[in-house]
């Protein structure tokens, strides 16, 4: 992995304990996707999904 490419991991993996760490005590979020009324699981879920989006578009 480049320097660039295990920083981007890292920060997409802490992205998805974040989200994760949320879900698993919130009421209305589940751990494959935000409530619908859930502003800091769409925030969460948000930054996780496209920090997954750019390191998998990086691998390319």
């Amino acid at each position: 992995m480049t320097g660039r490419q295990s920083d981007l991991y890292r920060r997409y993996m802490a992205a998805d304990t974040a989200y994760r760490r949320h879900a698993s005590g919130c009421a209305a979020c589940t751990l494959t996707a935000p409530g619908p009324k859930c502003r800091t699981g769409a925030g969460l879920y948000e930054s996780f999904s496209t920090l997954q989006q750019a390191y998998l578009n990086h691998l390319k």
